[in-house]
């Protein structure tokens, strides 16, 4: 069959398609081409918010439309969280195998973990570790779709981290619903995760690690980033040995979702304010060139004004690079339905995202000229327009240079004369 599949969501959502893409491959199927039209489309949906449930649906019903002869599987995150899904018995045979091709990578089991990484952009790699959570905080549905939090071993990650490195791969992603809660499964640790990635080398046998430190001066051979952790499990180990590491980017994305005590607790989060601010500022004294892109969730109910306005006097103080604003939507079969709180206005939650949406323009705008200067090391990518392309800096400062297809998944040292904002 002629396939094409489409991702919405998070990074691990790529880190799975890239993979389900390959075993479609390996079993004699066929990627459509640019304006092909294919026998099989695979949507792999997201569901962190109300707002990512209607892009679900309005890829699908366009998907549909453009393509009246193909068939449509839905799966990913919503998928997981639909009811009334078509039983296999009433599905062709042809049809059933494809689901079970789909299975092979997607599967409907919450409790096994499945490995994935992302193949498609030889430059960067998304390296699934970890799935699932246990927080249950009460505005999200993530643990219903994803189950609960299960790892692989540590081994099975080096080996897919040293096959892509050989591949050539140049940076790799980890990426997990909540990677700080590695160890789950298997007993181990991040930190120890984290130390023996740092060990490998591209070239090396298959799960093989290097010893050997680099030649003073020279490039490093890869870059590791690690996605979202939760502040509570960004231990102060953990970031004193990023600062110290071979090959992890000084780049933390950190989770707030409020900075209220109150509205914390009402959302079931393991933390306060006052430990979110240590972890911050202690990456800063540690790596003050430091990217540090924080969640930020408003207009959840009982974020009262006052809360609200806690919330931005907090992040004002903080020395953080963006925002990542996310407007709370009612989620079907949470708890703060069920709790006796004040509603936020609909008008009110967007007034709010609009505050939060400034301030993030204005601290990655003050980020970004602080860096004008500096000596950095910048990872060139194939993407791109018109005659510039664009890659990104250890500390993920994104730059343009005109075109030099010689230049792509090469590191390159150079000065920040000026910069681009990332759109």
């Amino acid at each position: 069959m002629i396939f094409k599949i489409l991702t919405l969501g998070c990074k691990l959502n790529f880190a799975e398609s890239s993979a389900l893409g390959k075993v479609l491959l390996s079993r004699g199927h066929q990627r459509a081409k640019a304006g092909e039209q294919a026998d099989v489309i695979i949507v792999n949906t997201c569901t962190v918010t109300d707002t990512a449930d209607h892009k679900d649906r309005q890829a699908i019903h366009r998907l549909k439309r453009e393509n009246p002869n193909a068939k449509i599987f839905v799966t990913g995150c919503y998928a997981a969280l639909l009811k009334g899904k078509k039983d296999k018995n009433e599905l062709s045979e042809a049809d059933q195998r494809i689901l079970e091709e789909i299975d092979h990578l997607m599967p409907k089991d919450l409790e096994t973990f499945h490995g994935a990484y992302s193949r498609d952009d030889r430059t960067r790699c998304f390296l699934k570790v970890q799935d699932g959570c246990n927080y249950f905080c009460t505005y999200c549905t993530i643990p219903f779709a994803r189950g609960r939090s299960r790892n692989p071993y540590i081994k099975d990650i080096v080996a897919q981290a040293q096959q892509a490195l050989n591949e050539g791969a140049k940076e790799i992603i980890l990426t997990g619903v909540n990677i700080g809660d590695f160890g789950r499964s298997t007993g181990e640790t991040f930190l120890e995760l984290l130390k023996a990635l740092d060990s490998l080398e591209p070239g090396n046998p298959d799960g093989c690690s290097s010893t050997g430190k680099p030649t003073e001066g020279a490039l490093a051979s890869w870059r590791c980033r690690i996605s979202s952790c939760e502040p509570n499990l960004l231990s102060d180990d953990i970031i004193d040995f990023v600062a110290h590491s071979k090959h992890f980017a000084p780049h933390f994305h950190i989770p707030l979702q409020s900075g209220s005590n109150e509205v914390l607790r009402i959302m079931n989060r393991h933390y306060t304010r006052k430990l979110f601010a240590e972890r911050v500022y202690r990456i800063k004294s540690l790596m003050p060139q430091a990217f540090i892109g924080v969640d930020c969730m408003v207009g959840v109910r009982g974020e009262t004004d006052a809360c609200f306005e806690d919330y931005v006097a907090f992040l004002a103080t903080l020395p953080v690079s963006q925002l990542h604003v996310f407007t709370y939507s009612e989620r079907a079969n949470t708890r703060m339905l069920n709790m006796d709180l004040y509603v936020v206005p609909m008008k009110e939650r967007e007034r709010r995202s609009q505050v939060l949406h400034q301030m993030s323009e204005q601290k990655l705008r003050n980020f970004y000229n602080d860096h004008i200067g500096d000596q950095v090391t910048v990872l060139w990518e194939s993407k791109k327009a018109g005659d510039r392309m664009f890659g990104f800096t250890e500390n993920y400062i994104k730059l343009s240079a005109p075109y030099d297809k010689i230049k792509v998944n090469t590191f390159e040292v150079l000065t920040i004369h000026c910069y681009t904002i990332p759109s």
